[in-house]
């Protein structure tokens, strides 16, 4: 049997032609799908935006779903059915990558904030552009002098 998904659009038009054999709602890991009988195959109901099999959390809802499109009696299918949802690691790996971000902005913010203070405190001692690299160019040196062999 053919197995390509249809659509809502599709699923209306068939629906109101009278042109469904039998409709299956199927349990399975986290939800319902809706599979229709036309003819000789068999097309599961796909969401619009990922073409995907469609998959209903709550019965109430779906039920609710095929009225809506006019029909009214379907069979059901739980022997597959799992009540707690699919895992979505990705989900928990981007809230994870959310809230690491959050915190080192957090971090930055602060540290900017430190920054700030320190650069409108009175007693804050500056030193020049020439001085900092005279002094960066002598530990340079005294580190270099440690150095075994002659890397200079």
């Amino acid at each position: 049997m053919t197995r390509s998904t249809i659509d809502h659009a599709t699923l209306a038009q068939l629906a109101g032609a009278g042109a469904i054999d039998r409709t299956l709602v199927v349990g399975q890991t986290g939800g319902w799908s809706i599979v229709v009988r036309y003819g000789k195959s068999e097309h599961p109901l796909a969401a619009q935006r990922s073409r995907q099999v469609r998959l209903f959390k709550k019965m109430e809802t779906l039920v609710s779903y095929l009225r809506d499109v006019g029909i009214s009696q379907f069979d059901v299918d739980a022997s597959d059915y799992a009540a707690e949802p699919a895992k979505r690691p990705d989900r928990a790996d981007a809230l994870k990558r959310a809230h690491e971000a959050a915190e080192h902005d957090r971090w930055f913010r602060e540290q900017v904030q430190i920054g700030l203070r320190e650069a409108d405190d009175p007693n804050t001692v500056w030193i020049s552009d020439e001085e900092a690299n005279k002094e960066m160019d002598e530990l340079l040196a005294s580190l270099r002098s440690r150095l075994p062999g002659d890397r200079q």
